[in-house]
């Protein structure tokens, strides 16, 4: 039997994502650079240490121009979307750039997200209490979604109903020594 050879062009690239469905597993950058959508997939992203990706976010990846049109193989970096803050100053607790810095990073599972309801909880490892998640804290730290079981990591504070998140990081994050 006879091998096809198919030439690929690997390139990087950088661009804003112009929407991505976890459910369906894929989703499209729109390139800098101009040019055709760039596909990117799921197994992409969670090499990469997300199960999502929020619309708007600035991307940059490497790209295969395959014969079926440009692919995203691998992630290199991800900006979450310049959004305004919101007048509450997210998940009902503003905190200032300083005390941020200053927060732990922790090691959390998602509980459960409702997308349609706009929040969920996850649990930080070794402590009892659910931390209370917002879409607003999601999008903002560059997700689109998270799912039941996810691995992720927190910075979190005391509210008046209890724990928040105010960043959501991927997993891999706390093992670089990022956040």
């Amino acid at each position: 039997m006879d091998e096809v050879q198919i030439e690929v062009s690997r390139r990087r690239c950088r661009g804003r994502v112009k929407w991505y469905d976890p459910v369906r597993g894929f989703g499209f950058i729109l390139g800098d650079d101009g040019g055709p959508d760039i596909l990117i997939h799921a197994n992409v992203l969670r090499n990469f240490g997300q199960n999502s990706v929020a619309e708007g976010a600035e991307i940059e990846c490497l790209v295969n121009d395959t014969p079926r049109g440009p692919q995203a193989v691998s992630v290199v970096s991800i900006t979450p979307p310049d959004l305004p803050p919101p007048a509450d100053g997210g998940a009902g607790q503003a905190v200032d750039a300083a005390t941020l810095a200053a927060l732990p990073l922790e090691a959390a599972r998602v509980k459960w997200f409702d997308k349609g309801k706009g929040f969920g909880f996850a649990n930080i490892f070794g402590r009892p209490e659910d931390v209370f998640v917002h879409m607003d804290v999601v999008r903002r730290s560059g997700f689109g979604d998270l799912m039941a079981g996810e691995a992720i990591c927190l910075k979190s504070v005391i509210g008046k109903r209890g724990r928040m998140a105010v960043v959501v990081l991927p997993w891999d994050m706390a093992a670089r020594g990022e956040g």
